[in-house]
């Protein structure tokens, strides 16, 4: 399948449901596996090369891979911080991190260096502590996640779920009650938060298979 810039994945899909999701391109993310897991959940997927088109978006989505300050640098770059700051917390749209996307909503993060982050979340994203011997960072596999709110991106999944991780680096709020899930690796972290119109996970969903997918549907729904 072939991504079209600005254009829906499926023009039928969106006749069927009304749902759309904006996943934002600074180059930092695989839009490929996120866009293609939206549409296997029924949602309409689109994608936005520049901030301007998140004007048009009911939700929207900020998926991450690599450094922090990385991240950051491509976010002030391309223009997208200001708009995001608009549509997001100004306007209330229903917005999703996934894995750095989730790590850039803190205050700072730490990794090569000490950066300023979105500020969304007050807190500051570490490097994380392994204090069992057998365990390795970066931290890549399925692992359990606990939930601690049973709404939002977790409603219908019961108390815990399997999820993929690939990570060294956590978010480590100030105000514990953002947290939605938590996972154990050596120490617990935080594996979700939710906050207003703000959910993200460090997890990637769009990797999770099941349980991923309903985590996905689940954000779709939000506001629509």
């Amino acid at each position: 399948m072939r991504l079209l810039v600005g254009l829906p994945l499926n023009r039928k899909i969106v006749m069927k449901s009304g749902t759309t999701v904006t996943i934002v391109d600074c180059g930092m993310g695989n839009l490929q596996s996120v866009a293609n897991a939206f549409e296997a959940v029924g949602a309409l997927a689109c994608i936005a090369r520049t901030p301007e088109e998140l004007s048009a978006a009911e939700r929207i989505v900020l998926p991450g891979v690599g450094a922090f300050g990385h991240g950051m640098t491509k976010l002030r770059e391309g223009g997208w911080v200001r708009k995001l700051e608009d549509e997001v917390r100004g306007k209330g749209k229903p917005f999703l991190g996934i894995c750095l996307g989730m790590q850039l909503l803190a205050s700072v993060g730490t990794e090569h260096g000490q950066h300023e982050g979105l500020n969304w979340i007050t807190g500051e994203v570490r490097r994380m502590v392994c204090v069992e011997p057998s365990l390795r960072l970066p931290h890549i596999g399925w692992n359990d996640v606990r939930f601690v709110h049973s709404d939002g991106l977790y409603e219908g999944l019961g108390e815990s779920q399997v999820f993929y991780f690939v990570h060294s680096y956590a978010l480590n709020p100030d105000d514990g009650s953002v947290v939605s899930g938590v996972c154990n690796y050596g120490t617990e972290f935080a594996a979700s938060i939710q906050k207003d119109n703000l959910y993200a996970t460090q997890f990637h969903p769009e990797k999770s298979h099941r349980a991923g997918l309903a985590v996905l549907k689940n954000f779709a729904r939000l506001g629509g």
